[in-house]
């Protein structure tokens, strides 16, 4: 049998002087059908414009937030490149993004309150609403039907249904919302920064059913959640201590973790709140900046432990472990936002250090780890480095870059 025949069908090869059956005494008609079908998708190709060039999966793509002019650069992975840039998307001082599954949607959330729908293929905006008065991040359910809005003016959260982008819910809280994050089921966590309570909205059945869950500390700022939407971590700007919740058991209970961190050290002024996320699990270790400290604090994921302690060059802002956990990369706080340190998740020590320019915000790795893009603000440059050897690889050019979100962050709870 052909390779022809085996995509479009055909019979075993019998011996020649075999009476053909029906089958093969058909075969005219077969294949001019066959050839008939073909022509059609190859007309209705041609009839939308669409060719095999034409089509760009979404895979390798992601977003960069320009922050500065309200925009978001395209680029590719595999090209180190932009192709694209999507413009009119307001004040993205402070702005974030999560993707539909499919990722051909990216729900933007901006510093002025819009909530912003791109499409990353046809790179334009497709929907947009001025929700509140300032927000600050979202999150997308685990169906990809909903999308939920974390805002400090008025405070609350927002959920919106995402094709249409039509309001579904309100949950007012009397003050400024953090850490929101999506959880299995249909359901949103979040803290309450003047209540130190942590609420779960269940949007499974439709109407959205609340669950309180008070004790969390004075003022949380920021929390993360495992890929698995079973430990929700908060980070208290108020209390020495962070607070850890079992969300897979039926009333989660608050569990101080890391109590007295920094002893009797004297905190420093803290010029950017440190930011935790998920991608802070280095196998079975959190990586925590410390705020108002020039240290990463190790957690053990299960027993929720100390186990070590890496001074730092300043006060970290992000610290994010490589997808394979091997290492963990580090920026930081002004004035020493100049800097990235590597940390060896074995030995806890920094194991290299470089700097690669003014204003280092933010890091994205590649799926799978082998490399990782900075956006370096005040060069106005994204760049490429080889996470093996620490060379850099590419620099692009980018109206002060911030966020970079690469789509793989579809498939990754709590991101």
């Amino acid at each position: 049998m052909t390779a022809l025949q085996r995509i479009f069908g055909g019979a075993a090869p019998v011996a020649r002087w075999a009476t053909p059956p029906e089958y093969f005494r058909n075969g005219e008609r077969r294949g001019l059908a066959m050839r008939s079908a073909i022509a059609a998708v190859a007309l209705a190709m041609c009839a939308t414009g669409v060719t095999a060039q034409d089509i760009r999966a979404t895979g390798d793509l992601g977003l960069v937030v320009e922050r500065a002019t309200g925009s978001l650069v395209v680029v590719d992975q595999s090209e180190r490149a932009r192709i694209g840039r999507i413009e009119g998307l307001g004040d993205l001082s402070h702005a974030s993004l999560v993707y539909s599954p499919d990722e051909r949607f990216a729900y933007v959330f901006g510093r002025d309150g819009g909530l912003t729908k791109v499409d990353i293929v046809e790179q334009s905006v497709v929907g947009r609403v001025m929700q509140a008065g300032n927000s600050i991040g979202g999150a997308i359910s685990d169906d990809g039907q909903y999308v939920a809005v974390s805002n400090y003016e008025p405070g609350g959260v927002r959920i919106f249904d995402a094709d249409t982008l039509d309001m579904v819910a309100d949950i007012p809280t009397g003050g400024k919302t953090i850490g929101l994050v999506d959880i299995p089921g249909g359901r949103f966590v979040f803290s309450l920064w003047d209540q130190g309570e942590t609420w779960i909205a269940d949007l499974s059945s439709g109407a959205a059913r609340i669950t309180k869950i008070e004790g969390i500390g004075t003022n949380p700022y920021d929390a993360l959640v495992t890929s698995d939407g079973r430990t929700y971590i908060a980070g208290l700007f108020g209390e020495d201590h962070l607070t850890a919740l079992d969300l897979w058991q039926d009333t989660p209970q608050p569990q101080k973790i890391l109590p007295g961190y920094a002893g009797d050290r004297e905190g420093l002024p803290v010029y950017k709140m440190p930011h935790l996320e998920g991608w802070a699990l280095a196998g079975h270790e959190f990586v925590l900046p410390a705020i108002g400290q020039h240290e990463v604090l190790w957690v053990d994921a299960r027993s929720l432990q100390e186990t070590g302690r890496t001074a730092t060059h300043g006060q970290p802002v992000f610290a994010m472990a490589r997808p394979d956990g091997r290492q963990v990369w580090v920026n930081f706080a002004h004035p020493k936002n100049d800097t990235i340190q590597v940390i060896d998740t074995i030995t806890k020590d920094v194991i290299h250090q470089f700097e690669p320019g003014p204003g280092v915000l933010h890091m994205e790795f590649t799926p799978r780890g082998h490399e990782v893009w900075l956006s370096v603000r005040d060069a106005g440059k994204i760049m490429v480095y080889d996470t093996q050897t620490f060379e850099k690889l590419r620099e692009i050019d980018a109206e002060s870059p911030s966020g970079i979100f690469f789509t793989a962050r579809a498939h990754r709870t709590g991101l």
